[in-house]
This record gives C-alpha cells, structure tokens and sequence, in this order.
C-alpha cells in the first residue's frame, strides 16, 4: 500500500480515508498504518491507522491518557528514544517509510519538527542562535543565515516583537513568544511536517490566538498535526480530526476520524459526540 492509495484502511474502532495526492507546496503527506506501541510489556497504543493530508492540520481529540502524544512522538521517531519502549506498524512520509531500513532518525527529526507543550528554547543563547540552532544541530551549512533568522520568526509571527534585540538571550521572552521562538526554529530547517503537542496549553489566550494564526498562515507550507485538549482550538485551526479514546484496562485507539465539521456536527459515534459536547473527558 502506497500514501497515494485511495483506499480505506482498517484503525481501531472504524475506518478512515488516507492521504491523497502530494499538495503543490512542500508539505508532505504523513500515514500511520497500523501502529501499535508499548512502554515495557505494557501496550499503550494498539493497531491505530491514521492519513494526514499534505497542506492540512489534523486535529488529536481525546482525553488524557488515550495515547495521542505517545502517537505523535511515533511519528518522528521520539518514542523509541524512551527507556523500554517499543512499536510496530509503518509510518509513511510522502509514501516512504521512517522506520524503514537506512533511514536515519535525525533525517526524519529534521523532515517532521515538533513542538512541545513546554517552551524549551535554550534559555542564554540569543534569539538569533535559537533559531539557527536546528539548522547547526543537524549539520547542514548555512548560508544567508539573517534571511533564514527573518524569515522564520515572520513565519512564527515574532520578528516585529523582537527584531531589536536579536542577540538578546531568549530566556528574557514571554511564554507565548518563547513558544513562538520554538515555531521559528523548527520552521527554520523547513520541515515538511510539524507536529505540535498541546503547544497552547499553558499560554494565555493572546498568544493563543498568535499561535493559532501562525498555524494558519503556514499550513500551506507545512502539514501539521496537533494535539489539544482545547475544542474550540480544535474547531478553529483543524481540517480533519481524530478522536482517540480508551476503555479500562485497554490500549488506547482512534474510535472515529473525518472532517473537523462533520466530528463537531454530526460525528458517527456516540462516544464521540459526548466528547465534544463536554459530556466525559
């Protein structure tokens, strides 16, 4: 089976539309095909098929402890840096798969970014030597390093804020901007895929709504995937949803996906449709 199959393919609790063709920018299709994962011996995430469409946010809904961000550490190779942990399935980025013989985590890390819910820019290096530090981690050359610096803080929606002060140490930058600052460096290797995991979750509402337009100004870009906890978030920013789930005693798993209109208006599950009214979770 190839990322541009239009086929339906089985997940855990229904069936799912998988990605179609490549979109025109540099975004890149990501599919998970059947993936499983374990922390030990415990399994935490069992058989989840999922298409991400290129040039689209795809929403993670679902209550804690579903497994939705042991599911996106698994989509740029993060899950398995944890002691004991382990997976199965295929992981499919424009049709190839991360996990296949001769691909190079770090080439995967630098293709598919993430963000976490906690800022961590690296606190006394400036401005200017966090955005350009992914680029360095990765051993790529670097040219034109001050258009690479504007023109990833204008994606992140920073540069007017702190364009004075760019060997300023980043710790001296609010939550919400060092958030931001973290966008800006992942957007800087220019990656075909970013994932955000509950990246607004500690944020106040203002820098909510400055991460949220910088979704939309890149998704064009970029493919991304978020989690969050936050319904309206999702509503605003996504195209498609997933909603993850788990019963006691049971791995966690995807009960329905499909447009974020239809998961919100008329989902096809009942357990979903008490999720997004609030009524569990």
């Amino acid at each position: 089976m190839t990322v541009n199959d239009p086929v339906l393919a089985p997940t855990k609790g229904g069936t799912i539309d998988l990605v179609g063709e490549r979109a025109s920018s540099g975004a890149a299709s990501l599919q998970a095909i059947g993936v499983s994962a374990w922390f030990g011996d415990h399994l935490v995430l069992e058989n989840v098929s999922l298409g991400m469409r290129a040039g689209e946010v795809t929403a993670l809904i679902g209550p804690s402890g579903c497994g939705k961000s042991t599911f996106i550490r698994m989509l740029n190779r993060m899950h398995e840096l944890i002691p004991g942990a382990s997976l199965a399935g295929q992981v499919l980025l424009d049709g190839v798969d991360i996990y296949g013989e001769g691909q190079r985590p770090i080439d995967t890390r630098r293709r598919i970014g993430m963000v976490f819910q906690k800022p961590n820019p690296f606190p006394a290096m400036s401005i200017r030597g966090n955005v350009l530090s992914g680029l360095k981690l990765s051993g790529r050359r670097i040219r034109n390093a001050d258009d690479i610096v504007e023109r990833a803080l204008r994606q992140a929606e920073l540069w007017k804020e702190v364009r004075n002060r760019l060997n300023a140490p980043a710790g001296g930058l609010s939550g919400g901007q060092q958030q931001r600052l973290c966008i800006a460096r992942a957007l800087a290797v220019q990656p075909a895929v970013l994932l955000m995991d509950e990246p607004c979750s500690a944020l106040d509402p203002t820098s909510t709504r400055r991460i949220e337009d910088t979704m939309n100004d890149i998704v064009k870009d970029v493919t991304i995937v978020i989690v969050t906890h936050n319904m309206q978030q999702a509503q605003r920013v996504s195209h498609r949803c997933a909603f993850f789930n788990v019963d006691e005693g049971k791995p966690g798993g995807i009960v329905e996906v499909g447009p974020t209109s239809k998961i919100f208006g008329n989902p096809d599950d009942p357990r979903t449709s008490d999720y997004v009214a609030g009524r569990f979770g």
